[in-house]
Formats: structure tokens, sequence, C-alpha cells
């Protein structure tokens, strides 16, 4: 019986036999690297090589004798190129300065006689070098020749031909040049310069010889197709690397000046029938790119459709666009543009069909370009009433966006978006039908159904927008129809967010049965010879796009609601040119975008809408306030209605979500109050005040009262301060120490309560009331009580803030004790300043940074130390 090792030996025994090979291995590679490096060529002063010593043993990491690093195979191959393109370079420059210099100065016989010699010696030597596989040199004669072939032909027109016609002899110099060296090149056919160089030449007869005849610019287009004709099939069906590189380069440069050539002649006829023969230019070169595409791989064939997708309608477009007035040219080319979609239900390659899509997607991209600058002119053309509020309305809805625009030539803008729109409307409801018809293609995923809904909406709702301005609707009927726009997108917005779960299970249950639908295609494709390769794995790809989409946000909802904030804005300023319609627009605005939180579900859109309700609200307060004829800073207490109402709001909602963004708004409208009251210091402190109270409500909720508290107290102390500059007062101590008192006796009762309370919340805003307010009247005091008052109860209280480790205190009674000693020392360091020396200022700066810099990680330690102290106080 034979004897079988447990697993964990014979794994054992297998690592130990791979070990022993790899050492094998390793030193037979090393005696081969030895041997190399020993049969290369060596110089007459390099050392001889040795022989490993015999009866000793080798190891593969104890090379015997000198061993130099071999020679990179490369090297010698570099020299010999450099040489030979040095000799080819130098062999040409000689056969020019011949021709140009010394060609005068022999006869006919022996310029030709000389010249046709060394052509022929030139061409003739490439086949000899290659017999004996000299492949660089045969390269580099073969240069030279090319650059021979080039000086015969410039010859034969300075001597034999001068009086022809240059671009003519050019045209025909160039066709006998590309017949030259395509069989030259087909005869030697390890030479790689000579069929690049033949279909370099290929590239000018037909356009030379069109230009030289004084032929029209259709007929230069048509030498220019033939001509990227003949490239396509060189690319398709050529031989070699350079050969294809090269007719592909002749074949964008003279496709692209064909096509261009059609399109410039089709855009600038006159009359149907003399856009036909640029359509005719044009739609050949369509057919011919198509046919391209149906042979060229994938990526060239995407191109290639999408050329002709686009020389097709450009074609087309040109025939009728001369038939209908200006306005209308490019509704005429989006109707071919869409036109090319019918591409789903022929049958091409499915890289093809993708690029006709392309083009159909590029035509109408274009015409929404052209199109939308006047949806931007509708909605910021309002932005001008804001300079005369309320200076009457206007006669007409073009009267409120201005005569900048030529509205005129935008008449046929509407239909465009509407064309569109309903096109992607179509395809966003009936995108199962879409998807199995667009299978052969790549069917689209569930994200390109909902982009196709949110566009269908946003174009939609400009193309309503575009044609109220270009009809000249009068401007209630304006308002009125911004208005109902902005509720239409609301409820889109609503509807959109609470259906979202319930949309996105139809698209998967859609997408799944276009995915079965596809795989029984792709069966019954199969069995019948493959004609359908694609439609399972398209339909299959919906599918898993229909699964991945579950759950994720709604495109056209987002849309609703980012259209219906923008549309608002728009609203409000067109609103602004007659008191009547501010009030309507900004009440109803109020309540859509109110009414439209309290319906939708989504925290984020709830939140956003909310908030443009508040600013909604503070914009009509406003609006009150000026129809008072109240001056800013009289209509700044009015503004606070909304902040209370938000404070309210957000008691009420306590925890929500909502909660916060909503009296963040409210806070904003807060702050444009103070700004408002800035310029006139008793109404500023009234405002101040009034946001204390406002602040101090919110901090009455426990989740708000770290932030609100704090908030309150600087809003009071701060009201306090302007109050008391406002009325003059030379003595604050007598308004602010009653404050002060109480103040300190209940932050002495809270820690009493509560010992674990900030001494910022206790005693913070009782010595914030009269210290800093002291300090300011102090600054400017020349007499000594007041300072050296303020001064001793700054030393006494930074004490005890020190004994019993309170924060606030400490901080406090430091910074007025330390401002206070600056105010009065700062004469006599001025003084002394002025006698010291110039220099010994700066001396003594360099001294100190120095002195710190040398002793700065044990300064850091200290700062550490004191924040860590500050931060254990209370």
């Amino acid at each position: 019986m034979e004897h079988v090792p447990p697993p964990a030996e014979e794994l054992a025994l297998l690592d130990r036999e791979l070990a022993q090979l790899d050492a094998r291995r390793a030193q037979l590679l090393t005696r081969r690297a030895w041997l190399v490096a020993a049969l290369q060529p060596k110089a007459p002063d390099a050392p001889r090589w040795s022989t490993p010593p015999l009866g000793h043993g080798w190891a593969p990491t104890q090379p015997w004798g000198a061993v130099p690093k071999a020679a990179k195979p490369s090297a010698p191959r570099s020299a010999q190129n450099v040489l030979l393109t040095l000799g080819g370079l130098l062999l040409t420059v000689a056969a020019v300065a011949f021709t140009l210099v010394s060609w005068g100065s022999m006869g006919i016989g022996g310029r030709a006689a000389v010249l046709a010699l060394v052509t022929v010696a030139a061409l003739a030597a490439p086949a000899l070098l290659l017999r004996r596989k000299l492949a660089a040199t045969a390269e580099a004669v073969a240069a030279l020749a090319l650059v021979l072939t080039l000086l015969d032909a410039y010859a034969i027109h300075a001597v034999a031909t001068p009086d022809a016609d240059g671009l003519t002899f050019t045209a025909i110099a160039s066709a006998v040049l590309a017949a030259l060296w395509a069989a030259y090149g087909l005869s030697l056919d390890k030479l790689h310069l000579p069929l690049p160089a033949a279909v370099f030449f290929v590239q000018w007869p037909l356009l030379l010889g069109a230009w030289a005849a004084g032929a029209p610019a259709l007929v230069v287009g048509w030498a220019l197709l033939a001509t990227a004709v003949v490239d396509g099939a060189i690319v398709l069906w050529g031989k070699g690397l350079g050969v294809r590189v090269t007719a592909g380069i002749g074949l964008v440069v003279m496709g692209s000046a064909a096509l261009l050539t059609g399109l410039g002649e089709s855009l600038t006829a006159d009359s149907p029938l003399g856009a036909v023969l640029p359509g005719l230019l044009l739609l050949t070169a369509a057919v011919a790119a198509l046919a391209g595409a149906w042979r060229a791989p994938s990526g060239y064939a995407q191109l290639g459709g999408a050329v002709a997708g686009l020389a097709a309608v450009a074609a087309v477009g040109g025939v009728l666009r001369a038939a209908v007035p200006g306005a209308w040219h490019v509704p005429v080319y989006l109707l071919c543009g869409l036109a090319l979609l019918s591409v789903v239900r022929a049958r091409l390659p499915r890289t093809a069909g993708r690029g006709v899509l392309l083009a159909s997607g590029a035509v109408v991209a274009g015409s929404l370009v052209w199109a939308l600058p006047g949806v931007a002119a509708v909605l910021l053309g309002p932005v001008q009433l804001v300079a005369e509020v309320w200076a009457g309305a206007p006669d007409g809805f073009r009267g409120a966006l201005g005569e900048a625009m030529a509205w005129s030539e935008l008449a046929a803008a509407p239909l465009v978006l509407a064309v569109v729109a309903g096109g992607l409307g179509a395809a966003y409801r009936r995108w199962p039908t879409l998807v199995r018809l667009a299978a052969p293609l790549g069917a689209p995923g569930v994200k390109a159904r909902d982009a196709a809904g949110a566009g269908a909406l946003a174009l939609g709702w400009g193309a309503v927008l575009l044609a109220a301005a270009t009809l000249g609707v009068p401007y209630p009927v304006a308002v009125a129809l911004e208005t109902v726009l902005v509720a239409g997108l609301l409820a889109v917005a609503v509807l959109g967010a609470g259906g979202r779960e319930a949309g996105s299970g139809a698209a998967d249950a859609a997408a799944a049965g276009v995915g079965a639908t596809g795989a029984a295609g792709s069966g019954s494709g199969g069995a019948a010879g493959g004609s359908e390769p694609y439609a399972g794995t398209a339909g299959a790809g919906v599918g898993a796009g229909g699964a991945a989409g579950r759950g994720g946000p709604s495109a056209v909802a987002v849309t609703a609601l980012v259209l219906a904030v923008g549309g608002a804005v728009s609203l409000g300023l067109l609103s602004l040119a007659a008191e009547a319609a501010t009030y309507a627009v900004l009440g109803a605005l109020t309540v859509l975008f109110a009414g439209a939180a309290l319906r939708t579900r989504p925290v984020v859109e709830q939140a956003v809408l909310a908030v443009a309700a508040v600013v909604w609200g503070t914009a009509l307060t406003g609006c009150v306030a000026g129809s008072l004829g109240l001056a800013p800073h009289e209509a700044a207490p009015l503004l606070l209605v909304v902040p209370a109402v938000t404070v309210l709001l957000g008691a009420r909602l306590r925890n929500h979500p909502v909660a916060l963004p909503v009296e963040l708004a409210g806070g904003v409208g807060a702050l444009v109050a103070i700004g408002l009251a800035a310029p006139r210091a008793p109404y500023l402190a009234l405002v101040l005040a009034l946001c204390g109270v406002l602040a101090a409500g919110a901090a009455v909720r426990p989740e708000r009262r770290p932030v609100a508290g704090y908030l309150a107290a600087v809003l009071f102390v701060t009201a306090t301060w302007v109050r008391l500059a406002a009325s003059e007062v030379s003595a604050p101590e007598a308004y602010t120490l009653p404050v002060t008192v109480p103040a300190l006796v209940i932050g002495a009762l809270r820690r009493r309560k509560d010992p674990e309370a900030s001494s910022w919340t206790a005693y913070g805003p009782g010595l914030g009331a009269t210290l800093l307010p002291s300090l300011a009247v102090a600054w400017g005091d020349p007499d000594w009580p007041r300072p050296l008052l303020l001064g001793v109860a700054a030393l006494v209280i930074t004490l005890l803030g020190a004994k019993y480790r309170l924060q606030a205190p400490l901080l406090l009674g430091g910074a007025v004790l330390a401002l206070v000693t600056l105010h009065e020392l700062a004469p006599y360091v001025v003084q002394v300043a002025g006698a010291l020396p110039r220099w010994l200022p700066p001396a003594l700066a360099g001294l100190l940074l120095l002195a710190v810099g040398a002793t700065y990680e044990q300064r850091l330690r200290d700062a550490r130390k004191l924040k860590d102290m500050l931060g254990r106080m209370r």
C-alpha cells in the first residue's frame, strides 16, 4: 500500500520542492546573464573574462571575475538611428543646395542626367539594402529619395515647363508622385515610408485641380469629399499603422472641409432650389459616413453615425430653411433632427445607430441653446423694476422686461421649447415602449426616464413664459400666469415627493417587463441566427437600472421645486411695478409655499418650502412698512413680526427637523431689521432689545437654550450700551449697576442650585452690563477717578474669579484691568518710546522673538496648561 502523508505534511513538502526549483532557476538565470555579457564585443583595454575555478562550487550570488553590466540592446539601435538620420539630412541638404545653387552652371543634358541618376540610385538602393537586412539604412535612403522626387518635380517645373500654371502643375505632380510612391511601396513592402507618402500625395490632386480650374465652391466641396472617401477606404482596408494614421488625418481634414463647404453653401442659399445642390453634397457625405460606420470599429462607427446624422439634417434642413421666414429656421432644423430618432427602427449596427442618436441630441441641444436665452431674459428682466418700485403698471409684459431683447426674432422659440418638452414628456409617459424600441441600440436606464420627465417639465414651463413674452400679453395677465405656474409647480413638487416610492416601484415593474421581453427576444434571435444580439442584454440592463433606482430622489419633484422657487423670485420682482400687484403676489406666494410645506413629507423639500414662505412673509411685511410711509429705520421694528412668528412656530414644532431652518430664516429677517435700524441709535437699541426678547423666548426651550440664552444676553447688553450711547450718558454706572446687582444675585442663586452651571451664564451678563460700558467711557476719560475705580473693581473681580475658579469673572476682570492699565500707561510709554533711539525697538523685538523661538516648546506647553486650567473652570 502507498503511504499518503497528511495534508499539512504534504503541503510542507510541496513548499520545499518549489523553493528548490526557484533557487535552481535563479542560478541558471545568473549563469545565462554572465554568458551573454561574456559574448558582448569588448573594448581593447577591457579586462578579460576569467573562467570559474575548477573544483570550486559556484554560487549565483558570488560571480567570478569582473562581470560588468550588460549593455542595453537598444543602445546600438539608437546610435544607428542617429547616424542614419544625420546622414539622410546631410544628403538632403546637399541635394537641395545642388538643385537651387549649382543647377544653373550645368547644361540641360547634364542637369537632367545628374538629377535622374541620383534619383534612380536613391530609389534602387533600398532594394539592395533590404536584401542585406539593413532596414534602417534603407528607410533613410528612401526618405532621401522622397526629397529627390520632390526636387525633380520642382526642377521640371522651373526648367521644362516654366509657363505652366503652378496649381495645375502641382496637382499633376501630386498625382504622379502618389502613383509612383504607391507602386514603390507595394513593391518594397518592408519599407514604412513610401505608402504613407503616397497617401499624403493623394490628398492634393483633386483639390488643387479644382482650385486651378477656378471651380465654384461646390465643385471644390465635391473634390474634398471624393478625397475624404478615398481616405476612408484606405483607413478601412489599408495595411500598416502609418498608412491608416495618415489616411485618418486626411479623412478628418478633408471631410470636415467638405462638410463645412456644403453647410456654408446651404446656409447662404436664397431659395430651396439653390439649396438642393449643397444638400446633395451633404447627403452624399452622410451616405459615405454611414457606409464607413457600418464597417468601422465601435468608437469610429459611433463618430461616423453622428457625422452622417448631422450631415443629413444640414442637407434636408437647408432646403426647408430657404422656404420659411428667418425666425423659423431653427424649428426646421429641429424637426429634421427629431426625424433622426426613427433610426431606432432601422437595422443599423449598434454603435452607428448610437451615433445617429447623438447627432439628433446635438441638433436638439443646439436648438435649445438658441431658445433658452429668451427664457433667461423673461426671468431676469424684472430686476430693473427694483430701481423704480411701484412706479406704475407697464403697458404690457414686454414693458416690464425691457426692450433689450429682439422679441420678434424669438417668435419661434416657444415652439422649439414646446416641441422638445412634448417629446421628452411622451418618452416619460411611454417609457416601456421606448425602451423596447431602443433595445437594439442599448436601452437607457431609469435615471434617463427621470431626466426626461424633469426636462419636459422645465422646458414646458419655459415655453409658456417665453410665449407670454413674445405675444406681449398685458401686465396683469402675465402676473396671473406666472402665479398659476408657480402654484402648478408646487403641486407637482408635493405630489412627486409624496409618490416617490410608488413611482419608483412602477418604474421597476416596467423595467422588469422590458427585461423579460428583451430576454425572450434574445432567445428567439439566437435561435434564428443571432439577428438581434443586443435585445436581451438591453432589457436586462434596464431591469438592473430600475432596481438600482428604487427609493432614489424624484428628479421631477426636485426640478419642480427648483423651478417654483426661481419662478417665485422672478414673479416677486415682476410684481414690484404696481403696489396692488406686489401685495397680491407676495400674499399668494406666502400662502402657496406655506401650504406646500404643510402637505409635503420629505424633510429637505419641506424645509425649503417653509424657508421660502418665511422669506415671502418678511418681504410682505416690508411692503406694509413702505405703504405706511415709514423710513427704513422706522420700518425695522415692524420687520420683527415674522421672526416673532417663527419663534412661536418653532416652539410649536419643537424637535421637528424643519423647526431649525424656519427659525434661522426668521433670524435672517431680524438681521435685516438690525441693518435698517443701524443709522439711528435709538431705533437700533429698540430693535436689539426686541431681538433679545425673541431670543429669550426661544431660550425657554431646552434644546435652544445653549445658543439662544447667550444670544439673548448679548443682545440685551448691546441694546443697553447703544441706548446709553444714544442718550449721551457720561455716567453709565448709574444705569448699569441697578441691573448688574440683581443679575449677579440671580446668578449666585443659580450657581447654588446648580453648581455645574457655567459662570458665563450666571455672572457673565451682570458683569458685562457694567464693566464694558464703563470701560468704553473710561478709555476716553482724561480724569483719573473713573479709571482708578474701574481698575480696582476689575482687580477684585479677577481675584475672586481666580479664588473660586470661575472663568467669566477671571477673564472679564483681567481683560478690563489690562485695558485700563494700558490706557493709563500709554502716555508714558509713548514718551519713553520717543526718547529711545530708533534702532532700539526693532532690536528689542528681535531679541524677544529669538527668546520665544528658543523656548517655543516650553511656551507651547505653558499655553496648553493655561488652556486646560481655564477649561476646568466653570
